[in-house]
């Protein structure tokens, strides 16, 4: 009788290979002819709890975006700004803002809890029945939603009663807020209400498991649950195997993937590529080593403080600012962008991030089109101390 053959154990990634295959998924190894509205979508919603941040992801990735696209999506309600995975604002479709937002639930329920001894002797149901009439009356701030759930309930903690409507209701920003060129305070109404559409009961997680595999794979167990913020996501994937195939990553961990996903050579070329403070692909898995090298964790950052990050053969290589930080030019008519490598970049590297520079400020600045237009310099601005 013949023996049983062992299947033959999954391959193992190294971070420079599971880098490439996400990469090559978030289009930043070659730049995509896509909509703005199809990558919003594809991506499964991007990184946006401040304003700028879509724009400068969306040109990264995208063959000829310019931001009046993304800013015209948002003026027409075809995309919106919402708090989803991570408890943290995502810019999203409007379909996917009708059926993430209920997805994740589960995970604004679990950041509700921690403010409940601000919330003693609080109906719930209640708040949220006064929350969404108030805010579907007209769009209202976030002070504008305290201070009135503070006439009904006046010995809560305000800002837990702020905290309890931003996870009992589907808030979306309104408009201008996020507007390119644009600018509005923080005005919020619900999804429903802004979309002219009911939200879709809690959808089975399946789908979208597929999706980030699509968009973030090959991706751990962990991983998904890091980037949505919910847990047990196991028995899905359990579920989901028959579909899938599997690695290992050096540490010996499981990886899921679509069969039939891209998954490039290690050594496939990457261009640099300027990122926005948050990417996403600098925030879907828990293990950031495919695009963050070990000695540079927590360098793309310093305490609350987040800087943009250059990309250099698929890794983080340095961080960049524009003008002083906050957008604004260098008061001369030229726009100054800095750059601080992290560890040494070669002159073919400078050359290279300089090239990217320019074509990102020519496309997301006002200056003149013309090199002599930008101050682009190599130079230390965070001091991470030792």
């Amino acid at each position: 009788m013949a023996a049983k053959k062992n299947p033959a154990a999954p391959a193992v990634l190294s971070p420079r290979a599971l880098g490439r295959a996400t990469l090559e998924r978030q289009m930043l190894l070659r730049r995509t002819a896509m909509s703005a509205k199809d990558a919003v979508g594809y991506l499964v919603g991007l990184q946006a709890q401040n304003t700028k941040p879509p724009y400068y992801q969306l040109f990264a990735r995208l063959d000829g975006f310019a931001p009046a696209e993304l800013a015209g999506l948002m003026e027409s309600r075809e995309v919106v700004r919402i708090v989803t995975m991570r408890s943290t604002i995502h810019l999203h479709t409007a379909a996917d803002a009708l059926t993430l937002r209920p997805l994740v639930q589960a995970a604004r329920d679990r950041e509700l809890k921690m403010f409940r001894k601000g919330l003693v002797g609080v109906d719930l149901d209640r708040l949220g029945a006064i929350g969404r009439k108030l805010v579907e009356e007209r769009p209202r701030t976030p002070k504008e939603i305290r201070e009135a759930l503070l006439v009904e309930w006046p010995d809560a903690d305000p800002q837990a009663l702020g905290v309890a409507a931003r996870c009992l209701l589907p808030l979306v920003q309104v408009t201008p807020r996020g507007v390119w060129g644009k600018s509005g305070r923080v005005a919020l109404t619900t999804a429903e209400h802004w979309l002219g559409s009911p939200s879709e009961p809690v959808p089975a997680p399946d789908a979208t498991v597929l999706r980030y595999l699509g968009a973030f794979g090959p991706a751990s167990v962990q991983d998904m649950q890091t980037w949505a913020g919910l847990t047990r996501l196991r028995d899905v994937f359990e579920r989901l195997r028959p579909q899938l195939i599997t690695f290992r990553d050096e540490n010996g961990v499981e990886l899921f993937d679509l069969p039939d996903a891209p998954r490039p050579d290690e050594d496939t070329p990457a261009p640099p590529r300027f990122l926005p403070e948050f990417d996403n692909v600098l925030l879907g898995h828990a293990d950031r080593t495919r695009v963050i090298p070990p000695q540079y964790r927590g360098r793309n950052g310093n305490g609350n403080q987040a800087y943009g990050t250059v990309l250099v053969d698929g890794f983080l290589a340095a961080i960049w600012r524009l003008g002083d930080g906050n957008g604004a030019g260098s008061g001369s008519g030229v726009t100054t962008l800095t750059v601080q490598p992290l560890g040494r970049l070669s002159r073919a590297d400078r050359d290279a991030v300089t090239e990217e520079a320019v074509s990102m400020l020519s496309t997301m600045t006002t200056a003149v089109t013309d090199a002599n237009g930008y101050d682009i310099r190599f130079t230390t601005f965070v001091d991470f101390g030792q």
